[in-house]
């Protein structure tokens, strides 16, 4: 294990060009680094991702929290007198929501873009307290138009941060470490519901007609102002990049960077590559394209998260009562999305427990489609989220891609982490793919927010239905993938036999060519 580590140790001259301290000689500390045994760096590793850990998760976790809550309370305002307020019939709660996505994906690309240009610090935060702002714009609303066109800006300022996390991310941690951090950032999705529900029933319970102001409009208001108080707090504990973090000594920063290309093996040097040619490295990569599909069709298995009031409502309870009895199920996807966590890692797969837990899913839309009885179809009003949910947005999803000599580690990642790791560098390929996959899937809730009009209540068939089948799309896709990582797999063996047969009879390898490190494999 140790030897295969020591293969891809980065040299001094890597260092110098990622992260080069001002008072100490780079290969000075390339030399001290390599002369430790595996004990010295696993305790050396474990000081620094503490105080990496304190730094940056736990408020990118509140970030993405609020990023999600921002963005689908919408679905607990409905509960309040909003479409009344404002005049809304038919499908005009489907195009405000909608009508997000389409500033999403407009923002996307460019956002990620910029964002190697950029402090991430302060980009993220920046465009929280703008997202808040917008957010809490919502409240002064009084027509369709006016919530149209607040919501399609909502989209625009909120894209900056999903994609961008997920980069600042994959330039802190290695892959291994990075599948377990995403977990945890990930657990903001299902708990961002939960608490939705939690503050949409107190807010609209005890906040209607205070100072005379409608209920649906204070939840929009209290939601947007902690987001505002949170970004201010933010920017000032982010940090940017390992090579120019003021929270760590010299020799923390030259071992943070010096791990990172010993982990990857290729050096991440910010301005390497210009931003046409990291697009253009990216839109070449047949893999990419794999990536784009899973991710669309994964969100379209989702979009019933932003009618999920909506669709528990017609079990009969009433409006408030409804918010509360949506606490539970997102509690009980939280807690089965950590369970896939331990059991994909111990188990090291990923494709099975995608097409099982899809399965699981499809079962809870056929039986919330086809069944009248109120049990069966809260029961499957479980199954809904636990399933596609876990699955799309646990540590699990999609497989992971590792080196060899980190095979054994308990690799599990959500599908960004997945392709963070799979366009490891340069940063502009990396960046840009992520926010091509996120951008394109997102492009399923544009015509999936659709699916669930009011008219179709109570069972919401034509929804309901589509759903059954797109989780039965994915996990088979899921399968799929596992057969072309294997035949990936085999094409890195025979490209590594035949580097080494050239080596041996003095032939230069084509430079070229697209090479990863020694022992670099995918899992499935």
């Amino acid at each position: 294990m140790e030897e295969k580590k020591d293969a891809i140790t980065p040299s001094a001259t890597t260092l110098e060009q990622t992260s080069s301290p001002p008072t100490t000689k780079p290969d000075e500390h390339v030399l001290h680094f390599e002369s430790q045994d595996a004990a010295w760096r696993d305790q050396t590793t474990k000081k620094l991702l503490r105080k990496i850990d304190l730094h940056l998760l736990p408020f990118l976790i509140v970030m993405y929290l609020l990023n999600f809550l921002d963005r689908s309370n919408l679905a607990q305002a409905r509960q309040g007198t909003l479409e009344k307020d404002l005049g809304m019939t038919n499908t005009d709660f489907n195009l405000a929501t909608s009508i997000f996505f389409v500033g999403y994906l407009l923002m996307q690309l460019p956002s990620n873009l910029l964002i190697t240009r950029l402090r991430p610090s302060r980009y993220l935060t920046a465009a929280m307290a703008l997202w808040g702002g917008v957010s809490a714009c919502n409240a002064a609303t009084h027509s369709l138009g006016q919530l149209v066109a607040v919501r399609f800006f909502l989209g625009f300022v909120e894209a900056p941060f999903f994609p961008g996390a997920v980069f600042l991310m994959s330039s802190w941690y290695t892959r291994a470490e990075l599948t377990r951090r995403m977990s945890y950032f990930y657990s903001g999705n299902a708990l961002a519901n939960m608490f939705g529900g939690i503050i949409g029933a107190a807010v609209l319970g005890n906040m209607e007609g205070a100072q005379g102001i409608a209920g649906w409009r204070w939840l929009f208001i209290i939601e947007g102002v902690i987001t505002i108080f949170v970004a201010m707090i933010a920017v000032f504990v982010l940090p940017d990049y390992p090579r120019t973090t003021t929270w760590l000594s010299e020799e923390e920063r030259a071992f943070a960077s010096w791990r990172l290309l010993a982990d990857i093996n290729e050096a991440d040097e910010a301005k390497a590559k210009g931003l046409l040619a990291g697009l253009k490295l990216a839109l070449t990569d047949y893999r990419l394209y794999l990536f784009v599909l899973l991710q669309h069709l994964s969100l379209l298995s989702q979009t019933f998260q932003y009618f999920f009031p909506s669709i528990v409502q017609t079990l009969g309870y009433g409006k408030i009562e409804t918010l509360w009895l949506t606490v539970p199920v997102w509690f009980a996807t939280f807690l089965i999305s950590v369970c896939v966590t331990f059991t994909s890692a111990k188990t090291r797969d990923r494709s099975i427990h995608i097409f099982c837990l899809m399965l699981l899913s499809a079962t809870g839309n056929a039986i919330a489609t086809g069944s009248t009885a109120l049990p069966a179809r809260f029961f499957a009003m479980f199954l809904m989220p636990m399933g596609a949910v876990s699955a799309c947005k646990s540590p699990v999803l999609l497989g992971t891609i590792v080196s060899q000599h980190l095979a054994d580690a308990p690799s599990d990642q959500i599908l960004l982490a997945w392709i963070a790791n799979s366009f490891p560098r340069p940063t502009v390929k990396r960046s840009a793919s992520l926010a091509i996959a996120n951008m394109f899937g997102n492009t399923a809730s544009i015509y999936g927010s659709y699916m669930y009009p009011s008219s179709t209540a109570p069972q919401y068939v034509p929804g309901g239905s589509t759903n059954a089948v797109v989780c039965l799309l994915v996990g088979s896709l899921a399968i799929a993938l596992r057969y072309i990582h294997k035949w990936e797999n085999k094409k890195l063996e025979k490209a590594e036999r035949e580097d080494a047969a050239n080596a041996e009879a003095g032939v230069t390898a084509d430079a070229d060519v697209d090479r990863r490190a020694l022992g670099f494999r995918y899992v499935y």
